[in-house]
């Protein structure tokens, strides 16, 4: 049986999974934080913590008030 992997984290690597295949582009905005929680049907803690891992890790970056998007150069390229 695979070891038990945490839901963000499963979030956080489907959302890298498309930056890689380009669905996700730079500049591209995500879904809202609540659009987010209820595709995983989770709670909104848990997309965040999923999304703030990336934006310390340069593959996302937050604007205030205005949304996350995907950051010009991502990291992982």
């Amino acid at each position: 049986m695979p070891p038990y992997v945490p839901l963000w984290r499963r979030i956080r690597q489907e959302i890298q999974a498309q930056i890689d295949a380009g669905i996700l582009k730079p500049g591209d905005k995500l879904p809202t934080t609540k659009q987010l929680a209820e595709h995983y049907d989770t709670s909104g803690v848990t997309v965040r913590k999923a999304v703030e891992v990336l934006i310390e890790s340069g593959v996302l970056e937050g604007r205030q008030g205005i949304g996350v998007f995907v950051a010009d150069s991502p990291a992982s390229k």
